[in-house]
């Protein structure tokens, strides 16, 4: 199962429908794989929505990332590679539901490269929000 940075981030701020995803992890009977996508912009996100109104500092960026890595390890999620192939796959993604062309899953950069990873891997995505629910990954 690839896993998404919004559902990194929701399980480390401890957000509503946190507990499905650890239950989901915790059951999951085969590997699990993140990006170094997924590790940048669960930092990003994560120092984001702890900082509040104000934009991140470097301490809170590196503090993040500790922590999102720590969670990566935890759970012994593999890092799979941007290669040339998921990122074709990725602007592949782009051009069917990217909020570039206004399809209604609404994918931006790292949502197409998540669904890319996951679906040249041929695996589930766990993932927070409606976005990938509107594509073929559903």
């Amino acid at each position: 199962m690839f896993i998404d940075a919004s559902a990194i981030v929701s399980i480390l701020n401890e957000e509503s429908g946190f507990e499905d995803f650890v239950r989901r992890i915790e059951d999951y009977q085969s590997r699990l794989y993140v990006s170094p996508l997924v590790r940048f912009e669960a930092v990003v996100a994560f120092a984001s929505s702890r900082s509040g109104k104000f934009k991140p500092t470097k301490e809170e960026l590196q503090l993040s990332k500790k922590l999102i890595d720590e969670f990566c390890e935890s759970v012994n999620a593999e890092d799979i590679s941007i290669t040339p192939r998921i990122g074709k796959s990725a602007i592949q993604a782009a051009s069917r539901y990217g909020k570039f062309v206004g399809h209604d899953a609404n994918l931006n950069f790292g949502d197409c490269f998540a669904y890319a990873c996951a679906n040249e891997y041929d695996i589930r995505l766990l993932y927070k929000g409606n976005d990938f629910s509107k594509t073929d990954l559903a």
